[in-house]
C-alpha cells in the first residue's frame, strides 16, 4: 500500500498538532456583551476565552424535586468543571421506576422548595453559572390549583350516521362517552359538555349548516326525528381540563392551563413571581430568563369568547361552519385518519378550507395577544428575558419567534445522524424542521441569540458518543443555532442505584465513561458560539412557504414533528441552498408586507434579500401579492416553484381577493420577465436542482462550491471586519474533498481552531479564493477572512511516497469495566468486543499495549489507529501524544519514535450502551436500551504507521 504524491493546502484541525491533552479540573443578561459592531480582535479574544453566556447550558432536571443543599452544590461543581456555563432549572416528575432512596419530594413553590432554589442561585452565582428557570413543571405548564375556567379547552365533536325515516333515542351519557380523544397525556378529571347538536345531510353539494337540534339538550335522552335519506348527527363537545401536565412535579402537576385565556395566564404567572419575589427580591438579580417548554397542547383550540372574537376579527359568524372545520383528534392532537361525517363536494370543501384558515388565524392572534404578549410583559416586569419554544399549533412557526427575547428550537440525536442523509425528509438530520423557522425569525427581529434544546435523545440513550454529539451539535449550528441548552443533566444523588435517576437525554453525567473528556467538546462548542453570537449570518435569498395552503388543506401541524410536509420537500430547500454555498432565511407574509424595497433588495430590519423563492404557493393575501409586485418593480429576483399564486386564503370577500391576487401576479410576471420566472419542482437530487436554478436565474454567492455533497454544509457569518465561514462534514464514516472559491476581496483567510483557540493564516497563494479543503469524518473548519495580514502561516503539507507499516500483535489488552471488574488478555489481532460473547457487555476503558521495533524512525510521520468506537488516547514510550474524540484517530510521530523497541499504549474509552442493554433487571437500563442494538466496541484498527503526514 502506498500514498500518492499530492501537494495541497491542508486545512486540518490545529488541535492535531497541539500539545498532549490533560484532563482539566454571571452575567444575567442573555444579550450582554453582544455589540452591534464588534472589532475583529475583540471577537478573537472571546473565541480564545469564551464567556459563560457562550458556553453550553444544560436543562437541569430536578427529578422529583427531591433536593438537598449538599447534592445541589455537588452537581454545580461537576457542571462547572465540565465547562458548562448555565443551567435551566427544571422541576420534573421522578422518572418512572426510580428508587427515591429515602428522599422526600418538595412541592413546587413551597417554602422548602424555595429554600433549595435560594441555595442553587447563591452557589451558581459563586461559580459564575447563569440561571434560567422553567415556568411551572413539565409541559405544557399547569397545576392542581387551577380553577375549572382556567384549564385548557378542546372543542371537538362526535358523529353518528343515521338513516331515515326514523326516530332515534340517544342518551347524553353515551354520546359523551364516545368522544374520548386518544391523546397522550389525559387528565382524569376532564369535564365534558355537549354544546350543540345538528342533523346534517350525509352528502353536501352546496353548503348547508343543517338542522339545529340544540334545543333538545335539556333532556338526558335526545330524540332525533330523521326524515327520509341519509344523515349524520354532529354534536359538538367542549372538553375542559382534558390534558394533564406531562411529567409535572408535585405542586405543578394536574390539568394544563388554558393559554388562550389571558386572565388565567396572568394569574398563573403572577402566582409564581409573587412567591419567588417574596424570598428573592427582584427576579432579574438571579435569573437570566424564564423558560416556556414545548406547548404540546394535544389539540387545545378553544376559549369561551372565541366565537365572539372570530366575528369581530373575521367579519362573519363562525357558528354555521364550526363542526366542519374541526378535526377528530388522536395522539398528540393529530387528526385521526379514518372516514367520518358528511361527504362534501369540492366546491363546499373549498369554502370550508377558507373558514378553517380563518379559524386558525383567529387562534394565532388570540394566542399571541393572550399568551406570548402576556408572558413577555410578565418577564420584562420582573427584569428577566423571555425564552420560549415558540412553535406548535398555537404559534405561527416563524412570526412567533420574532416576539421572543431568546427564541428556542430543538436538535435531536438520532440513529441515522452521521451515517445517512436522505435527499428529502428527516433521515440523517439532527436539526428539527422548526430550526430554520426559529433562526430566521430571530434574525429578522435583530436577535443574535438563537437558542436550542440540543442533543435531545430518546433513541440512543447510553449509546451517544462524543463524536455523534459533535456531529449533532454541528448540524445545529448549520441550521442557525448560536446558543445550546443540552438535554440534559439529571439531578441524581450518588446513592441512587446505577445509573441514577435518568429522565431523558444523552446521559451527560459523571458516571458516563467518556465524561472526563466532555470538556473537549464543550470548549469547542463554546468557541463557536462566542463567534456566532457576535455576528450576522448572511442571507440574500428569502423563502416563502405555502403555510396558508397547508393550513387550509391539512390544518396546522404539530411542529417540530409534522404529520404533513407540504410540499414534501419544503424543509430541505434551505439545505440545498447552503450546500451550494448560498445563504437564506425563511420569511412570512407579514414580513413581506412590512418590508421595504429598493435597488433590487427587499429590506427588513438588518436583513437584505435579492431573491424571493415561493414554494408552490397557491393562496396568498392580496397585500402580500402587492409586496411581491413592489419587489419585482424594484429589481428583485422572484422565483415561483411549480406554479404562480392564483388565489387568497380566508372566506370573507374571497372572490374579490382572488381577483386581486391573480391580477397582481399577472403584472409581476408580465412586467419583469428578466428577473421573474417559474421554476420546476424538484425531482431527485436537491443539490443539483438548486444548481440548475442558480444557473438559470444567475444567482451569485460569496462561496462557490465546485463539488457540493449532501454530507457537507456551510453557514456564512459577517461582522463589520470579518467574513466567517463554518463548514462541516457531518459524516462519521467518510472523508470528503471540497474544491471551493471564496469571493472576499481585500481580506486574508485564516483558520480558527475551535478546539484550541489558535488561529493560523492560510498561505498567500490561497488568498485568491481557490482552495482545496480536505475534511476527515466529522471534521469542521472555521475559515475567517480578516484584513489583518500579520500572524503565523500554516505550513504546506506534502504527502510522501512510501509504504505504510501495520502494527502487528500480540496485543496485551486490559479491560477496566465501569462495574469495577478488570481483566487482562492477550490477542494476536484486534477484535470487536461486540462479536465476542465474553466481552460484548463491556463498558469502560480498554488499554491496548504493543511493542514496535523501528530501525529508521525518521521514516514514519504519523500513526493512524483505524476504526475506534470511542475516545482514544495514545502514549508512545510513556509520552502522551494526545486525545482523539471524533473523526480520524491520527497522531503525529515526528520526533517521538526511537530506534529499536517502542512501547505503545492506546486507551479507548467506550459508551455505556452494550453494558446497559445487558442489565435485564435494571428498569432504567431496559427502558432506554431494549430497542437499541448492540454496538461495535473497542479498537478495531488497523493500526498503521505512515511515512507521510496527513493528520
Amino acid at each position: 500500500m502506498s500514498i500518492p504524491r499530492r501537494q495541497f493546502i491542508k486545512l486540518s484541525s490545529l488541535a492535531t498538532l497541539s500539545a498532549p491533552f490533560l484532563v482539566q479540573g454571571c452575567s444575567l443578561d442573555g444579550k450582554k456583551g453582544m455589540t452591534d459592531n464588534p472589532a475583529a480582535e475583540d471577537i478573537y479574544r472571546l473565541f480564545q476565552e469564551p464567556p459563560d453566556r457562550s458556553r453550553v447550558f444544560v436543562r437541569w432536571w430536578w427529578n422529583g424535586d427531591m433536593l438537598t443543599e449538599e447534592e445541589i452544590i455537588r452537581e454545580l461543581d461537576i457542571m462547572k468543571d465540565a465547562g458548562i456555563g448555565g443551567v435551566e432549572i427544571n422541576p420534573i416528575k421522578l422518572p418512572a421506576g426510580s428508587d427515591p432512596v429515602g428522599y422526600k419530594a418538595l412541592e413546587w413553590l413551597s417554602d422548602e422548595w424555595v429554600d433549595m432554589l435560594q441555595v442553587t442561585l447563591k452557589a451558581a452565582r459563586e461559580r459564575g453559572i447563569i440561571c434560567d428557570t422553567i415556568v411551572g413543571s413539565g409541559w405544557p405548564f399547569g397545576g392542581e390549583f387551577l380553577d375549572r375556567v382556567e384549564q385548557t379547552q378542546l372543542m371537538t365533536f362526535g358523529t353518528i350516521d343515521l338513516e331515515g325515516p326514523g326516530t332515534y333515542r340517544l342518551s347524553r351519557k353515551s354520546l359523551l362517552e364516545q368522544v374520548d380523544p386518544a391523546i397522550h397525556s389525559k387528565y382524569d378529571q376532564v369535564h365534558k359538555e355537549i354544546t350543540e347538536v345538528r342533523l346534517i345531510p350525509a352528502s353536501m353539494n352546496e353548503f348547508d349548516p343543517g338542522k339545529d337540534l340544540s334545543g333538545l339538550l335539556s333532556d338526558d335522552e335526545i330524540h332525533v326525528e330523521v326524515p327520509e335519506n341519509n344523515f349524520v348527527l354532529y354534536y359538538l363537545v367542549k372538553l375542559t381540563g382534558f390534558q394533564a401536565v406531562i411529567n409535572g412535579a408535585p405542586g405543578a402537576a394536574g390539568p394544563v392551563l388554558n393559554h388562550y385565556n389571558k386572565s388565567a395566564v396572568e394569574k398563573y404567572l403572577t402566582r409564581m413571581s409573587v412567591r419567588l419575589h417574596r424570598s428573592l427580591g427582584s427576579l432579574g438579580d438571579h435569573f437570566r430568563a424564564m423558560f416556556c417548554d414545548s406547548l404540546e397542547m394535544e389539540g387545545a383550540n378553544w376559549v369561551d369568547d372565541l366565537p365572539e372574537e372570530f366575528l369581530k376579527r373575521r367579519g362573519y359568524d363562525l357558528k354555521p361552519y364550526l363542526p366542519f372545520v374541526l378535526y377528530k383528534i388522536g395522539h398528540m392532537g393529530n387528526p385521526v385518519e379514518e372516514p367520518y361525517g358528511t361527504q362534501f363536494s369540492p366546491e363546499v370543501g373549498k369554502i370550508l378550507e377558507r373558514v378553517r384558515y380563518d379559524f386558525y388565524i383567529t387562534r394565532l392572534e388570540l394566542f399571541r395577544e393572550r399568551f406570548i404578549d402576556t408572558f413577555n410583559d410578565w418577564c420584562h416586569s420582573n427584569n428577566v428575558s423571555s425564552r420560549i419554544q415558540a412553535y406548535g399549533r398555537g404559534y405561527h412557526p416563524l412570526d412567533a419567534s420574532m416576539y421572543i427575547d431568546i427564541p428556542e428550537c430543538e436538535t435531536w440525536l438520532r440513529e441515522t445522524v452521521g451515517t445517512e442523509f436522505a435527499n428529502t425528509g428527516w433521515q440523517g438530520r439532527a436539526y428539527s424542521v422548526i430550526n430554520k423557522f426559529v433562526a430566521s425569525g430571530a434574525r429578522l427581529a435583530g436577535n443574535r441569540m438563537v437558542s436550542c434544546e440540543e442533543i435531545t435523545n430518546t433513541s440512543m440513550v447510553f449509546n451517544a458518543s462524543l463524536e455523534t454529539i459533535k456531529v449533532t451539535g454541528d448540524q445545529s449550528n448549520l441550521s442557525g443555532v448560536t446558543h445550546s441548552v443540552l438535554h440534559g443533566f439529571n439531578y441524581s444523588p450518588p446513592e441512587a442505584p446505577f445509573p441514577g435517576w435518568v429522565q431523558y437525554g444523552t446521559f451527560f453525567n459523571e458516571k458516563n465513561p467518556w465524561w472526563p473528556y466532555f470538556r473537549l467538546w464543550s470548549d469547542y462548542k463554546a468557541r463557536l458560539s462566542s463567534v456566532f453570537q457576535q455576528a450576522e449570518p448572511f442571507a440574500d435569498i428569502a423563502i416563502l412557504h405555502p403555510l396558508a395552503d397547508m393550513w387550509m388543506k391539512f390544518g396546522p401541524q404539530r411542529d417540530p414533528f409534522p404529520v404533513v410536509n407540504y410540499p414534501e420537500y419544503q424543509h430541505n430547500v434551505w439545505e440545498a441552498i447552503q450546500q451550494n454555498g448560498f445563504g437564506c432565511d425563511y420569511v412570512s407574509e407579514q414580513v413581506l408586507e412590512e418590508a421595504s424595497f429598493e435597488t433590487g433588495k427587499m429590506k427588513y430590519g438588518t436583513r437584505n434579500y435579492t431573491t424571493l423563492i415561493l414554494l408552490e404557493v397557491e393562496a396568498i393575501r392580496p397585500e402580500s401579492a402587492e409586496a411581491i409586485r413592489k419587489f419585482a418593480e424594484a429589481g428583485g429576483r422572484i422565483i415561483f416553484i411549480g406554479k404562480l399564486p392564483d388565489g387568497s386564503p380566508g372566506y370573507l370577500n374571497h372572490a374579490e381577493n382572488d381577483r386581486k391576487v391573480k391580477e397582481t401576479m399577472g403584472l409581476v410576471v408580465d412586467s419583469n420577465q428578466q428577473q421573474v420566472g417559474v421554476f420546476r419542482t424538484p425531482e431527485g437530487n436537491m443539490i443539483a436542482w438548486f444548481q440548475d436554478m442558480a444557473r438559470q436565474f444567475r444567482l451569485q454567492s460569496s462561496l462557490r462550491i465546485h463539488n457540493p455533497h449532501p454530507f457537507i454544509n456551510q453557514v456564512y457569518f459577517r461582522t463589520d471586519d470579518l467574513d466567517i465561514f463554518f463548514i462541516a462534514n457531518y459524516s462519521v464514516l467518510n472523508p470528503y474533498f471540497l474544491s471551493v472559491k471564496f469571493d472576499i476581496p481585500g481580506k486574508i483567510p485564516w483558520l480558527w481552531d475551535p478546539e484550541t483557540g489558535q488561529r493560523k493564516k492560510i498561505p498567500s497563494e490561497s488568498a485568491g479564493g481557490e482552495m482545496s479543503l480536505d475534511f476527515g469524518p466529522a471534521e469542521t473548519k472555521l475559515i475567517v477572512f480578516d484584513g489583518d495580514r500579520d500572524g503565523e502561516i500554516m505550513e504546506k503539507v506534502e504527502t510522501a511516497l512510501g509504504d505504510p507499516v501495520a502494527a502487528e500483535g500480540p496485543w496485551t489488552i486490559r479491560l477496566n469495566h465501569v462495574d469495577g471488574s478488570s481483566v487482562e488478555i492477550q490477542r494476536e489481532e484486534l477484535f470487536d468486543l461486540n462479536e465476542d460473547e465474553q466481552f460484548r457487555n463491556f463498558a469502560g476503558v480498554i488499554t491496548y499495549r504493543i511493542e514496535k521495533v523501528v530501525q529508521q524512525p525518521e521514516n514514519f510521520k504519523f500513526i493512524d489507529l483505524g476504526r475506534v468506537t470511542g475516545v482514544s488516547e495514545l502514549k508512545l514510550n510513556g509520552e502522551s501524544l494526545g486525545v482523539r474524540w471524533y473523526g480520524n484517530h491520527r497522531y503525529p510521530l515526528t520526533g517521538r519514535l526511537k530506534k529499536g523497541t517502542n512501547d505503545m499504549e492506546i486507551r479507548v474509552t467506550t459508551v455505556l450502551g452494550n453494558y446497559m442493554k445487558s442489565l435485564q433487571d435494571n428498569r432504567t437500563a431496559q427502558r432506554w436500551t431494549s430497542r437499541q442494538d448492540y454496538q461495535p466496541m473497542g479498537l478495531l484498527g488497523p493500526v498503521v504507521f505512515y511515512p507521510g503526514f496527513d493528520a
